[in-house]
C-alpha cells in the first residue's frame, strides 16, 4: 500500500507540531522551512486538519497552529482514513475476473491487517522520542530548556 503525499504531508504536519510544547504556536512558513515542503501545499493540509479537529489555529502575526487534542487521542488510522480519498489496491470493480478471483478478497485482508496496525497507534506513540524530534528541527523544549 502506499500513501498519498496528501497523508505524508499532515502526518508531518502533526508530529512537527507535536514535537513542540503543548501551547506553542507553529506557524506554517515555519513547518514548510523545517521540511523543505512548499508553505502553498501545506496551507492546504493543515487547514484540512484544522477543519477536522486534529489542529486549532490563531490568526495573526503571532499566529499558528497547535494540536487541537492531545497527541494520545490522535489515532493514526484515523488521520490515515481522513486525509485518503479511497484505498482500492486495484480496480477490481472493472475486471472481467473478478467474479471468480480470489486477489479480490486477499487484497481486503491485507488492507485490513494494514488499517489495523496504524489504528494502534496514537500521535504520542510516534513521538516517544519527543526530544530527539525537537533537536532535528532546532526546536528548544520548554521542558529542558529550564
Amino acid at each position: 500500500m502506499r500513501l498519498t503525499r496528501y497523508t505524508d504531508y499532515a502526518m508531518r504536519v502533526l508530529l512537527y507540531v507535536g514535537a513542540q510544547d503543548s501551547e506553542r504556536l507553529s506557524p506554517i512558513s515555519e513547518i514548510s522551512r523545517a521540511y523543505g515542503i512548499s508553505q502553498n501545499h501545506l496551507m492546504k493540509v493543515v487547514n484540512d486538519l484544522v477543519n477536522a479537529g486534529y489542529l486549532e489555529s490563531v490568526r495573526g502575526r503571532f499566529g499558528g497552529v497547535r494540536l487541537a487534542r492531545p497527541a494520545a487521542k490522535i489515532n493514526v488510522g484515523a488521520v490515515v482514513r481522513h486525509t485518503e480519498e479511497g484505498f482500492d489496491l486495484v480496480d477490481c470493480g472493472s475486471c472481467i475476473i473478478a467474479p471468480a478471483c480470489g486477489l479480490t478478497g486477499a487484497l481486503a485482508e491485507a488492507l485490513a491487517a494494514f488499517m489495523r496496525v496504524l489504528d494502534g497507534y496514537s500521535l504520542a506513540d510516534l513521538l516517544q522520542k519527543r526530544q530527539a524530534f525537537a533537536a532535528l528541527f532546532g526546536i528548544e523544549d520548554s521542558a529542558t530548556a529550564a
